[in-house]
This record gives C-alpha cells, sequence and structure tokens, in this order.
C-alpha cells in the first residue's frame, strides 16, 4: 500500500480496517519450500536458508500442505475462540493460507499453522514475514443472525440515503471521465469516511510484550476481555 502511487489503497477505509483486524505470527526462519505436485508428505521438501532457532516448519499433512508449527499456547475467556488463518490482503503466488476457528477456551494443546500449494512451484516465506494471523471471535454470534430479503422502498429514508449517495458517484465519476477541473483536484469522495475520525488502534500490543522470550517454546497467551 505504501507503493501505490499517492498511497491510493489508504483511501480505502475497508481495506485499512482489516488490515489492522488481528495479531500476526512473523517468521523466524527465511524458508523455501518446494512441492512436485504429487500426494505423499515426501513430496514436499522444506529448507532454512537461514534463521533463529529451530526450523518450526515441516510437511506433515501431504497433498501440498506446508505446515508451521505454532510455539503457544492460547487461551481465551469462556465462549471465545479464536480464528486462525493467513495475512489479510497479502495474497502469495504459488501458495494460499487454510484458515482454522480454534476453541482456545478449553484446548490446551497449540495448533499449526497450514499453506496449501496451488501448483508444483518453490515457495520463499522471509525472516518477518507474516505465516499467520489471529483475533477473537465469540462462539455463536453467527448462529444469531438470519438474512432477509427486502425491497429498498420499505425503509424510505434509507433509500433516500442511498439515492443521493448513488447521483453523487455518477457524477463524480462523469466529471472525472470528462476532465473537469474541480472534480480533478477533488481526487476522490470522503463520504464514507466519517467514522475514521473517530478511528482507534484496533488490536492492542500484548501487555507484556517486552518480557517476552521469542526464542523459548511452552508460553501461553492470555486475553481477558474489555
Amino acid at each position: 500500500m505504501d507503493d501505490a502511487d499517492e498511497r491510493a489503497p489508504y483511501r480505502c477505509l475497508p481495506l485499512v480496517i482489516a488490515n489492522q483486524y488481528g495479531w500476526e505470527i512473523l517468521s523466524t526462519h527465511h524458508v523455501r519450500a518446494s512441492w512436485d505436485g504429487t500426494s505423499g508428505p515426501e513430496s514436499l521438501s522444506v529448507e532454512s536458508a537461514y534463521g533463529n532457532g529451530g526450523l518450526r516448519c515441516q510437511s506433515h499433512f501431504g497433498e501440498g500442505v506446508l505446515t508451521f508449527q505454532i510455539p503457544f499456547l492460547f487461551k481465551t475467556p469462556r465462549g471465545w475462540n479464536l480464528m486462525v488463518r493467513g495475512p489479510t490482503n497479502s495474497p502469495k503466488d504459488g501458495i494460499v493460507a487454510l484458515d482454522g476457528i480454534i476453541e482456545t477456551d478449553w484446548a490446551h494443546s497449540t495448533f499449526t499453522m497450514n499453506w496449501r500449494f496451488t501448483r508444483a512451484c518453490t515457495v520463499e516465506f522471509a525472516v518477518g514475514e507474516p505465516i499467520c494471523l489471529f483475533f477473537p471471535i465469540r462462539r455463536g454470534v453467527l448462529e444469531m443472525f438470519r438474512g432477509e430479503f427486502r425491497m429498498l422502498e420499505a425503509d424510505r429514508k434509507f433509500e433516500n440515503k442511498f439515492r443521493e449517495w448513488s447521483a453523487s458517484r455518477d457524477r463524480f465519476l462523469s466529471g472525472l471521465e470528462e476532465g473537469k477541473p474541480e472534480v480533478v483536484a477533488q481526487g476522490w469522495q470522503r463520504d464514507y469516511m466519517q467514522t475514521a475520525k473517530e478511528k482507534k488502534p484496533l488490536a492492542h500490543p500484548f501487555a507484556n510484550e517486552n518480557a517476552v522470550d521469542r526464542a523459548r517454546t511452552g508460553k501461553c497467551v492470555r486475553w481477558s476481555g474489555r
């Protein structure tokens, strides 16, 4: 995003919010993994170019799945799970992260972060590159919601707001296409940025982050609700 022309992606508030949602686990090694396209565990080779401590990355499941061992135990309050996935909006050529939901309010075991090759190739994870992202989700929330189709005309106030926005958007895009100076000078519309003024960081730093020895295993990560 920083390298984009005029840092334009930062204008997309949904993208910015999503990119801040959760905590990342970074690779401690420069990992190079190659898959030959077959299904056995031996079809995937893993090596470390360099890094700190032992390599916790291997071929365990077969089927082109690269497994990172996560050397932490996570503990959440009762009724809270962890959503575990790859880094948000960070596609990687040749391999894709697999999502998982961990019931960390009762589980007393570690979990693995798995990536699956999309084709036979070689991929690399640099030192400090995110290999895992996680955030807490309350169990049972999804079951509380039920979708319902309604006509827009059923809510006139909401409809009017939408129509006003839609007409404004059409005028803006038309002005850009025609090269109207006042529209070009505006650059982009900011009507959806109203929540940004009150925005606070989503993910708080770990309370004892400086005290954690990142080279050790057997650490327990515990959350308390706010």
